[in-house]
């Protein structure tokens, strides 16, 4: 325990330091290929084809590829854009391609293309590994019916901007899709499908994540009718009929398939406590599902963080606040500054702080990108709106625009990680270094 904390006081130098190792523990837990290792099933009699989608699947798929040098092994797979690590460099038996997120372009389409083709003429001795990770329903599209990739890209960019959860959102793609909601399951039959998952919704539903390509899907088309409706989404001519034909998602599926959550906000926010407790601090995780408008949950937050420094509730000092989970940045008619979910929230969080004391915050995505930036996420101190303001900055103005990731450019707050190749979610950590009677 260092000596700040055993003096339930902590210098900003201290806090940055331990924030930045909770973050790091969170993230490190969900390492792709460790998990996937981890959860291999049994070799085939017949081939093997890795197909997967999401910000991990690059990491996913080179430790199939290393771990299985005597299977017949083929197949593609689909990351984000300068994310595509080389699979099994000496082999290269799996394909990797490059895509947009979260507005999918013509290599999302093109991957679609090669995902379905790949499970073609398959026998029931053979296995389809499905490598499916967080961003998969923008890096692997498929238009159902006569719906072009623009107006694909249209209907993304609506729902994204519409504040629709990200369950919702999904379920309103797996029925505009003809490679989602376990459709891509149905083209791999009657070869066993295994579904190694590394999740970023809250409650972790595998039907979820990615809009769940090779899961059986529960939403259905009276619910997506209605979210559309609910959320005012203007949807083309195109895509109306797609509806209207009436073509559910599979409800079941091959009895031999199986889905595994290889990792998760839970054990990402298990790690991050374990962190917190090496460095002298009391976590609290107050859960890994946390949904809801960014800037107001960082207002909740700080109401929460101030109980714990002026009562001690409902966790007394020194201690640490943790959080996972997806939220949402609703933007209006106007023009949308550069930010997104964490800095948002973490931005509400500093305004509602008004500077107090001994209280600092990190709140980023596992992934390494919040929004479209370069940054993870960003921290908050003390003194954060003090600084923002003598660089010429006014945080109340860059809220209101949804400009926040500017804020923290600004003052030089931003956690820059780059790429980490998986993805469980948001982690968010508040500390609170000391009791306001200290």
């Amino acid at each position: 325990m260092s000596d700040a904390a055993s003096a339930s006081h902590w210098t900003e130098a201290e806090a940055r330091k331990a924030l930045r190792q909770i973050f790091d523990a969170a993230v490190a837990s969900a390492e792709p290929g460790a998990a996937v290792l981890r959860h291999l099933p049994e070799k085939p009699k017949g081939r093997c084809v890795v197909v997967g989608a999401g910000k991990a699947a690059a990491a996913m798929a080179a430790a199939v590829d290393a771990a299985w040098p005597d299977v017949e092994l083929s197949g593609v797979v689909v990351t984000r854009h300068g994310q595509g690590l080389d699979p099994g460099a000496a082999r290269g038996r799996i394909g990797v391609l490059e895509a947009a997120h979260p507005t999918p372009d013509a290599a999302s389409q093109q991957a679609g293309r090669q995902m379905l083709a790949a499970v073609q003429g398959l026998g029931p001795d053979d296995l389809v590994i499905a490598l499916i990770s967080g961003g998969g329903s923008a890096l692997m599209v498929q238009p159902a019916g006569g719906i072009t990739l623009a107006e694909k890209q249209a209907i993304n960019k609506s729902l994204l901007a519409s504040g629709a959860g990200i369950v919702e959102m999904n379920a309103v793609r797996k029925h505009l899709s003809a490679i989602k909601g376990g459709r891509l399951a149905l083209a791999a039959h009657p070869a066993r499908v295994v579904t190694l998952a590394i999740s970023d919704i809250p409650g972790d539903d595998p039907a979820a994540i990615a809009s769940g390509p090779t899961v059986a899907d529960p939403s259905t088309l009276a619910e997506v009718r209605d979210i559309i409706a609910r959320y005012q989404l203007d949807l083309p001519a195109s895509a109306l009929a797609v509806l209207a034909a009436g073509i559910e998602t599979p409800k079941s599926l091959d009895a031999r398939n199986s889905v595994h959550i290889i990792a998760a906000p839970s054990l990402a926010l298990a790690a991050a406590a374990e962190a917190a407790t090496k460095a002298g601090l009391t976590p609290l995780i107050l859960g890994d599902a946390i949904e809801g408008e960014s800037r107001e949950l960082g207002i909740v937050m700080a109401g929460i963080a101030r109980s714990v420094r002026l009562h001690g509730h409902p966790v007394k000092p020194p201690a640490v606040l943790l959080s996972g989970g997806e939220t949402t940045v609703t933007i209006g008619k106007g023009p949308a500054g550069r930010g997104g979910r964490n800095t948002e929230f973490l931005l509400g969080f500093a305004i509602a702080m008004a500077g107090e004391p001994d209280i600092f915050a990190l709140a980023g995505d596992s992934d390494g990108i919040d929004g479209t930036e370069d940054a993870a996420g960003a921290v908050v101190t003390p003194d954060t709106l003090a600084r923002a303001r003598a660089a010429g900055v006014d945080p109340r103005a860059l809220l209101a625009a949804h400009d926040s990731f500017s804020l923290f450019d600004a003052i030089g707050d931003c956690v820059r990680t780059g790429p980490t190749g998986t993805n469980v979610n948001d982690i968010r950590a508040v500390l609170i270094g000391r009791p306001a009677s200290a």
